[in-house]
């Protein structure tokens, strides 16, 4: 597979979708006070094709039945990924006033456009012990990332990401997107955006290099092989204190896929999800991923298609394992970006990467 990073190598290299932050972030926060939460939104103006696949045996979600492939909403408006575990999905109220009050949802009544139902799915992670247990995210946060969603984005330690730990060291908000170059999905762009927040380890304990550096290379992200030292040290950092946890986010591209399409990118993304971190999907995890269908993209015209197999499949095929790829990316992009929070080591602290 030819993947060539887009331009932004980020979600919003997907023509259609936006992201924002919001998030209070003490500076003095520590493991138990100050605040240190936030939550992040993934507006999609207009409107766009999804589904959602959980794979976590412990998810907070929120309008998560609706994106079944068999249901009748055809599509939603944004995707709220918060912290503040079940509390933090009071942020969506936020999300729909804003969609509201800027005319975007289902349409209730021809004869006033204002009556519109905004369609917000969400999920949650667990960062309740970084920082105070009663700051999390309230419908107000919700409202000021929907109004900052801009196709330029910040990453690391931020929005959703600002509380997330990764296993022992800080998580945080990654994303990679892919352009590809060849086959019946040439031109298609997929990409992800990832809340790294799990129980499992996000590096070898053998080298110190990123799990979901494998399948590019370390030196794809500019890495290098760390000293002995430096990976003894981080094997020393003590774990996670709660098996509460949960990596989410949202894989999408630009192809025209209908909500099955969509659910079955879903489900082949969380093979990045799974090659990055180890373990994951456990039983107390809530690992789950959104998928988004902008449908603002032509694949190629003219290639040959075997006669088995018709050109939409091809291009599902392709948009999947892309989308696997970008989960991996986007896992390694949030924890290269992120910075200490609450006394949590980041990956460039202890690697000097």
């Amino acid at each position: 597979m030819n993947a060539v990073p887009g331009a932004r190598n980020a979600l919003t290299d997907v023509a259609g979708l936006l992201v924002g932050h919001h998030h209070e972030l003490d500076p003095r926060a520590t493991l138990g006070s100050g605040a240190a939460t936030g939550c992040t939104v993934v507006r999609a103006p207009g409107g766009t094709v999804a589904a959602v696949d959980v794979r976590g045996g412990g998810p907070g979600t929120r309008e998560t039945d609706l994106l079944d492939p068999g249901n009748t909403v055809r599509q939603v408006n944004s995707i709220l990924l918060t912290g503040g575990s079940a509390y933090g999905l009071a942020a969506a109220d936020g999300v729909m006033r804003w969609l509201e009050e800027h005319g975007e949802g289902i349409p209730m009544d021809p004869a006033d456009p204002a009556k519109v139902v905004p369609i917000v799915p969400g999920a949650v992670i667990f960062d309740l012990p970084v920082g105070a247990w009663g700051i999390r995210p309230t419908p107000d946060f919700g409202f000021r990332a929907a109004e900052a969603a801009a196709a330029d984005f910040a990453r690391g330690s931020v929005g959703a990401g600002v509380g997330a730990r990764a296993g022992s060291i800080k998580g945080g908000v990654g994303s990679a997107s892919i352009v590809l170059g060849e086959g019946p999905a040439a031109g298609v762009t997929v990409a992800a955006l990832i809340v790294a927040n799990p129980v499992g380890s996000v590096f070898d304990p053998r080298t110190g290099l990123p799990w979901g550096a494998g399948t590019d290379g370390p030196e794809f992200f500019g890495l290098s092989t760390p000293a002995p030292e430096q990976v003894t040290r981080a094997n020393a950092l003590p774990v996670k204190g709660t098996v509460l946890n949960t990596t989410i986010g949202v894989v999408a591209t630009d192809a025209p896929l209908d909500p099955i399409g969509c659910r079955r990118m879903a489900t082949t993304a969380h093979d990045g999800l799974a090659r990055a971190i180890r373990p994951a999907h456990s039983p107390l995890d809530g690992d789950t991923l959104f998928a988004l269908a902008t449908g603002t993209a032509e694949p190629a015209a003219g290639f040959p298609m075997p006669p088995a197999f018709p050109p939409d499949l091809l291009v599902l095929d392709a948009v999947c394992t892309a989308a696997a790829v970008a989960v991996e990316r986007a896992i390694v992009d949030a924890i290269l970006a992120a910075t200490a929070v609450a006394g949590i080591p980041s990956y460039r602290d202890l690697f000097s990467a």
